[in-house]
């Protein structure tokens, strides 16, 4: 079994190694750099704004357009749009005129930062209930746009795909993450290996093309009463271990010693963290059973997302480790 594994992490066709952008302004660390150029990549996923609804009107507007103050030349750059499903769930919805903007928007912004991209990457946990508008704004962005077009999907989308249906896409990229409820349990919500074994056997039978992204995020979640009050991002096991106003309780909980401000939120005594966090272990694990039920190799792993805060977690290594286990 050993030899086996060894062998099966060490294949010459590796898929390449691509990273999502998810902040509103462009500009890379020094770390971030470094990690970039180690690794080889020369393709970035960068979020371009998000799609939400006007509180009063209700109306679509684009949210947080992204600011680049950074040169992104020596990259292909796909650009990124999220979709609250919310958006979708309109029943009134004007969908030519939603993907008419859209394509506009990102050509704007591609434009001012001169920026050559050949395709365009759609983000939307779609529903039953949204699905007729989404798979609509799909074909229109499509047509309008002239791109080649990518589409994020989601396990369950995956497996009940014959009534969640398959968007007119070229390609889709599976998101590996956020599997579980974010509950006081201890559960991890990020990855849940039981839950995803629900799902993998569904991955052969998929019709289109996926490609993987994969966390190296971590939050905390932030209990009061044993209830959940907020996510807190940016929080980490060692972080928490060398502040005073914590103390950790047991593997993933941390409890608040006596009420303090951290990072502009207000924690009270008593109140809980968990923090949920991907160790290299973990992301290895989630390559290898992948990689084990994909119908087709992947030709990329995305990895979410490009930020300082996350490379500091892992070997600088990590990422070529991860892909040689396709």
């Amino acid at each position: 079994m050993l030899v086996f594994l060894l062998f099966s992490c060490s294949k010459n066709d590796k898929p390449a190694i691509a990273f999502y952008y998810w902040k509103t302004i462009f500009k890379l660390s020094e770390t971030e750099k470094e990690i970039l150029e180690e690794n080889k990549v020369t393709k970035l996923y960068i979020r371009y704004f998000d799609i939400g609804l006007q509180p009063q009107t209700k109306e679509p507007i684009p949210i947080s357009p992204i600011r680049f103050q950074g040169n992104v030349a020596n990259f292909n750059v796909v650009p990124v749009i999220f979709i609250q499903n919310k958006v979708m769930l309109q029943s009134n919805l004007d969908v030519e005129n939603l993907a008419k903007k859209a394509v506009q928007l990102v050509e704007e912004i591609s434009t001012v930062n001169k920026i050559a991209f050949r395709e365009v990457q759609i983000d939307c946990d779609w529903s039953l209930n949204s699905k007729d508008n989404y798979l609509k704004f799909v074909e229109r962005f499509k047509k309008l746009s002239q791109k080649k077009l990518s589409a994020t999907i989601r396990l369950h989308q995956v497996k009940y795909f014959k009534k969640t249906k398959i968007p007119n896409v070229d390609s889709g990229v599976l998101m590996y993450y956020n599997m579980g409820s974010i509950a006081s349990d201890s559960l991890n919500s990020i990855y849940d290996q039981k839950i995803a074994a629900r799902y993998l056997k569904s991955l052969k039978k998929y019709p289109l093309h996926l490609d993987f992204a994969l966390p190296i995020y971590s939050w905390g979640v932030h209990i009061r009463n044993q209830k959940v009050i907020g996510l807190r991002s940016k929080l980490s096991f060692s972080e928490l271990q060398k502040d005073e106003n914590f103390v950790q309780t047991s593997a993933f909980f941390f409890k608040v010693k006596q009420s303090n401000y951290k990072n502009g939120v207000f924690y009270e005594e008593n109140d809980l963290l968990k923090i949920e966090a991907i160790t290299p272990e973990d992301l290895k694990q989630m390559a290898k059973e992948l990689g084990e039920s994909t119908g087709q190799a992947p030709k990329e792993i995305i990895f979410y997302d490009l930020d300082e805060f996350n490379l500091k977690n892992y070997e600088k290594n990590i990422f070529e480790q991860v892909v040689s286990c396709f």
